[in-house]
């Protein structure tokens, strides 16, 4: 589980005792079941979309990582692809105040844009 965290210090400790609680069978099953998923489709909505699309990883992540948030950032028309320095697959855990600052920006771009 430690890999899971940029750092591997109290709160990660404590967030990653909870996983056990925080976990659903059934949904994890059929999230990633027999025909779930169908790549030409995905890619095909995806392009459509014409909406701001944050794509955030951690330095450290392993998925997505680096290489693949940007990959999957180029799917939409105006996709974005941060990467966190030092951070893992929990990016408001290993460093709130880089996390917030991004996911506020492309907020509120959207209420901006959509008044919502």
């Amino acid at each position: 589980m430690p890999l899971a965290y940029g750092r591997w210090d109290e709160a990660a400790r404590a967030r990653a005792a909870l996983g056990p609680v925080q976990k659903n069978a059934r949904a994890s099953a059929a999230f990633a079941g027999p025909g779930a998923y169908d790549p030409p489709a995905t890619r095909e909505a995806l392009s459509r979309f014409t909406g701001e699309v944050l794509v955030l990883a951690g330095e450290l992540d392993s998925n997505p990582s680096p290489a693949l948030a940007a990959r999957l950032a180029e799917l939409f028309a105006r996709g974005v692809a941060d990467v966190q320095p030092g951070g893992a697959h929990l990016p408001w855990l290993d460093d709130g105040t880089w996390f917030a600052p991004r996911v506020e920006r492309c907020l509120k771009n959207r209420r901006l844009r959509t008044g919502v």
